[in-house]
């Protein structure tokens, strides 16, 4: 198959998960073209299945903003007519499922079928694709696609919920490739950050209000007050300077490192024992999933799909939304008892291994073929 994949190149979920299973196609022998304003960053590698076409967005001064999903239907109808595309892949409905019907109308009127699938993966369906403005097109791109996927039960279902949906959304998780997340040996590594065999926590996001990395720092709090640990936060964003002040006005500043965007998280996965998570919303928990590989259990809130990946009281524990002193009791069961921790941390793994990439590829793949045939069915 020659596939075209459309994404956010940026180091949140949606654009990780794009271009694994970009990655995963080009390894069974499909052309895959990614379609995007930058290289997708997990896109490190040169291989000979991959294409990058590169969305430029000409600055006209007549426009206030510039037109992006203009710009990136017209990219698409470029390479679909040259490359010839078997389907296009869109993943976050805004504004890549518009961009694409966009696209697949205008090569509709050279007699072109480009059949488009969608797939939701969190906020552009319970946040963004709520907000008046955008909600007639997140519930017109869905019902149009040829294919719709969400990456968890619980989203499906709050689409459905929400939006009027004439349409079945096939649900197909989130996946991890384990040739990159395993546990690997880093005790020297381990011993730089935690000199003591001091416990190490670790929380990974894009630091927006709804990750809720202030309750981060309050369970790190608690559980410091009772054992010595260090905590580690990855990534940055928006709340990334009020956590600052809040962690500097703690009496534990200098047992937290903000370590800022990482590009091999699997390293600081592999030194970490337990994970925070606990968000207002998560529709699936991707960079959590990641540390389970890596056998770091999990202390999240019981929100959206993490329930689905988050075994309570086998993978690690869940809590109501909120309620830092539920997930700190919890916490310090694990890291007061070792054999306990130890006996987490290899269901984590194992419950992580349900979504190896070799399991859900298929998936996808099988799901491609069975829009593109009956895309061809309905043309006739």
């Amino acid at each position: 198959m020659k596939i075209g994949i459309i994404c956010y190149p940026t180091f949140g979920g949606s654009g990780v998960v794009a271009t694994e299973l970009g990655k995963a196609m080009a390894d069974k022998g499909h052309k895959v073209h990614f379609i995007t304003y930058n290289r997708p960053f997990r896109l490190d590698h040169y291989h000979e299945n991959i294409y990058y076409h590169e969305v430029n967005v000409p600055d006209y001064p007549l426009f206030e903003h510039l037109p992006y999903e203009t710009a990136l239907a017209g990219k698409l109808v470029d390479v679909t007519r040259f490359d010839n595309l078997d389907l296009v892949h869109v993943h976050y409905a805004i504004p890549h499922a518009s961009a694409a019907l966009f696209a697949k109308n205008i090569l509709a009127e050279s007699g072109k079928s480009l059949p488009v699938i969608t797939t939701l993966h969190g906020t552009d369906i319970t946040l963004v694709g709520r907000d008046n403005t955008y909600a007639p097109v997140v519930e017109y791109s869905i019902n149009k696609s040829d294919g719709v996927t969400a990456v968890s039960k619980s989203l499906k279902e709050e689409t459905e919920e929400f939006f009027n949906i004439k349409r079945e959304i096939e649900v197909i998780p989130n996946f991890i490739d384990f040739t990159r997340f395993s546990k690997l040996d880093k005790d020297h590594f381990k011993k730089a950050i935690a000199p003591n065999d001091e416990k190490i926590l670790i929380h990974v996001s894009n630091f927006r209000k709804l990750k809720r990395v202030d309750d981060v720092i309050r369970v790190f709090n608690g559980v410091r007050k009772e054992i010595p640990c260090k905590l580690l936060l990855a990534g940055d964003g928006p709340e990334r300077a009020n956590i600052e002040t809040l962690c500097r006005n703690s009496e534990y500043t200098d047992d937290i490192r903000f370590l800022g965007k990482q590009e091999a998280i699997e390293e600081l996965l592999a030194v970490s024992d337990l994970f925070i998570m606990p968000s207002a919303s998560e529709s699936f928990g991707l960079a959590a999933l990641e540390g389970m590989a890596c056998r770091v259990p999990l202390i999240s809130s019981n929100i959206g799909g993490l329930p689905e990946i988050n075994i309570h009281g086998k993978t690690g524990f869940l809590s109501d939304l909120s309620d830092a002193e539920d997930m700190t009791r919890n916490a310090l069961l694990l890291l007061k008892d070792d054999d306990k921790l130890n006996e987490f941390k290899e269901q984590a793994y194992l419950q992580a291994r349900k979504f190896d990439i070799e399991t859900v590829m298929p998936v996808y793949e099988k799901y491609y073929e069975k829009v593109i045939q009956d895309s061809k069915s309905n043309a006739k």
